[in-house]
């Protein structure tokens, strides 16, 4: 089975195409990340979130943070739920852990910026 997609690894945006029969085998990609990205978005997708979580004595009300690095698709809601039982105290410096091996993933929260 055939599956049309559009790498979002660099700015070119290649349509790529997967067989899923053939071993996800990628055609379309203009460089060797699509044909990684494709078979990888069919295998085990994963994402990097940022979002932001609640700070105390700082000049805004929610600090932006960011996954340390990528984690399982299927588990963004979770972490995102994680996240909005957060709220750190001022001063933060950007990547200091806010959340460490969310979900036992292995990959910690980290600020984005300092506040």
């Amino acid at each position: 089975m055939m599956k049309d997609m559009v790498c979002i690894v660099c700015p070119v945006g290649c349509r790529i195409s997967v067989d899923e029969d053939s071993d996800y085998e990628v055609t379309g990609n203009k460089c060797p990340k699509g044909a990684s990205y494709g078979k990888k978005e069919l295998t085990f997708p994963t994402r990097t979130i940022t979002s932001t979580v609640k700070i105390k004595n700082a000049i805004h009300n929610r600090l932006p943070v960011k996954t340390s690095s990528e984690i399982p698709k299927n588990m963004i809601f979770d972490v995102m739920r994680e996240l909005n039982k957060i709220e750190v105290v001022s001063p933060i410096k950007v990547g200091d852990v806010i959340l460490e091996n969310v979900l036992n993933t292995g990959v910690n929260i980290v600020a984005s910026r300092d506040m």
